[in-house]
C-alpha cells in the first residue's frame, strides 16, 4: 500500500506580526498556530508591503534590486505551530491601486520563490487581493489554493476596476473560499452574486488555553487592544471613561496599539487630568497583550466597525467581561451568550452610550448574573484552536485522516 502523500501546507499573507508591527496579522498567526501541527510541512510567505513614493521611471529598477537582495538576504526561520516563517518585502510605489498591487505581489513572490511555484499541496491566501492573486499564480498546477477574507476595507478594493476583474477571476479559479463574517459576506455576495454560493464560513482560531491567576472581582481595570483610529471608536472611550472615572476614582483605561490618534489621545488624556489613571504604551507583541488581557478586569471594544471581533473572543478566553459595540463582529461571535459575557451598546454618536453600558455591566456582575465559564466553553468549541483546525483539515485534505464539522 503507498505511504499517504505529505501534508504539505503554506499560508501568503500581507499581515503578520513583526518587529515594527507586533499586532499587525495576530489572526494569521493564530491560524498558523491552529493548523501547522497537523500539517508535515508548513511555510508563511509574509509578503510584507513596503510603501515609499516612487517615480514611476525607476520602480521597476527598485523591484529588479528587492529581487536580487532578498534570495541573498530572506531565509526561513521558525514560527508558530512549528512552521517555517519566510519574511521579505514587496516594493510599493504609495498611491498604486489595488489591482496593481495584487499583480505586484504575484511577481514579487515569484522572485522570492527564484521562479519556482510554492511547493505545497495546499496553499492558503490571508486576503483575497492582494495575496489571494498572488498565492494563486504561483502555487503548484496540482495544488488546491484557498482564501479567507478579512478586509473590513473590501468595498473600497471593489470601486478599482482592475481589483474588481481579478477578485472575479480568483472566485471562480479557486479551490474554496472563506469569510470571516456577515460584514464580507455581504459585500461580496452584493458585488458577485454568481459567487454567491462559493463563499462559506471559517472564523479565526483562539487559544483558551491559558488561563489566568485570578478570576475577576471588580470591573476597575480597563482595557482596549486595537489601532488608534476613528473606526475603532477610542475617541467615545477615552470620554466615556472621563465620565465613569468621575463617579469612582478606583477605576484605570490602558489603550494598547498605536494609529494616527495616539497623539491627540494622549492630549486629550492630559487634558483631562487623566495621565496617572490611563496609560497608552503603544503597540506591543500579541503575546504580551494575551498577558495584558489576563490581568486586567474588562475589555472594552468600541469600534463603529468589525469583520469579526477577534479581540472580543480573546478577552472572554482570558476570563474577563467585555463591554462592546454592535459593530457588525461582536454580536454575531457572542451569540447565545452575550447575557452571560457581554453588555453590548448601540453605535451612537456620543460617549453616554458607552458610559451607560458599563453601568449596567458592572450592575450584572455585582448581581452575579455573567456566567463567563459557560461562555468560554462554547467560544472554544466555535472558535478554539482544535475546532477551527479540523474545520481547515475538512477542506484541505479531504480524503486524510482528520474530519471537521463545519458549523
Amino acid at each position: 500500500m503507498a505511504d499517504e502523500a505529505p501534508r504539505a501546507a503554506a499560508v501568503v499573507t500581507p499581515w503578520y506580526p513583526s518587529r515594527e508591527l507586533p499586532f499587525r496579522g495576530s489572526f494569521v498567526k493564530a491560524m498558523v498556530g491552529a493548523t501547522a501541527p497537523g500539517c508535515d510541512s508548513f511555510v508563511v510567505y509574509h509578503c510584507d508591503p513596503w510603501v515609499a513614493p516612487m517615480d514611476p521611471c525607476t520602480t521597476a529598477a527598485v523591484e529588479a534590486a528587492n529581487a536580487e537582495l532578498l534570495l541573498l538576504a530572506a531565509h526561513p526561520v521558525p514560527t508558530s505551530g512549528g512552521a517555517d516563517l519566510l519574511h521579505f518585502p514587496v516594493t510599493t510605489p504609495r498611491g498604486q491601486g489595488y489591482g496593481a498591487q495584487a499583480l505586484n505581489h504575484e511577481r514579487q513572490l515569484r522572485n522570492a520563490l527564484g521562479g519556482r511555484p510554492i511547493n505545497a499541496s495546499v496553499v492558503h491566501a490571508h486576503v483575497g487581493l492582494p495575496s489571494g492573486w498572488a498565492a494563486l499564480q504561483n502555487a503548484r498546477d496540482d495544488a488546491r489554493v484557498f482564501v479567507t477574507e478579512h478586509a473590513s476595507f473590501l468595498d473600497r478594493i471593489l470601486q478599482d476596476p482592475e481589483a474588481r476583474e481579478l477578485y472575479d477571476e480568483l472566485l471562480h479559479r479557486v479551490t474554496g473560499f472563506f469569510a470571516v463574517g456577515d460584514r464580507v459576506t455581504e459585500v461580496l455576495s452584493r458585488e458577485f452574486p454568481h459567487h454567491a454560493e462559493r463563499i462559506l464560513r471559517i472564523p479565526n482560531p483562539i487559544s483558551f488555553d491559558e488561563p489566568r491567576n485570578s478570576t475577576v472581582k471588580e470591573l476597575g481595570r480597563w482595557l482596549y487592544l486595537g489601532s488608534m483610529v476613528k473606526t475603532k471608536g477610542v475617541d467615545w472611550l477615552v470620554d466615556a471613561f472621563a465620565e465613569c472615572y468621575a463617579d469612582d476614582p478606583t477605576l484605570s483605561l490602558t489603550l494598547v496599539g498605536d494609529g494616527p490618534l495616539r497623539g491627540p489621545l494622549t492630549e486629550r488624556v492630559a487634558e483631562l487630568g487623566l495621565d496617572e489613571v490611563v496609560k497608552l504604551p503603544g503597540a506591543i507583541p500579541h503575546e504580551q497583550a494575551l498577558e495584558l488581557m489576563r490581568e486586567h478586569d474588562l475589555l472594552v471594544h468600541p469600534s463603529r466597525y468589525e469583520t469579526f471581533g477577534m479581540t472580543i473572543v480573546e478577552g472572554v478566553a482570558a476570563g474577563m467581561p467585555v463591554l462592546a459595540t454592535r459593530c457588525g463582529g461582536p454580536e454575531k461571535t457572542l451569540a447565545g451568550i452575550e447575557e452571560a459575557a457581554a453588555e453590548l451598546v448601540k453605535i451612537e454618536e456620543n460617549t453616554e452610550h458607552l458610559s451607560e453600558g458599563f453601568r449596567r455591566l458592572r450592575h450584572r456582575f455585582h448581581a452575579g448574573t455573567l456566567d463567563l465559564p459557560l461562555a468560554q466553553k462554547v467560544l472554544n468549541a466555535r472558535y478554539g484552536y482544535e475546532a477551527v483546525a479540523e474545520t481547515h483539515y475538512r477542506f484541505w485534505f479531504p480524503t486524510g485522516e482528520r474530519a471537521g464539522v463545519l458549523d
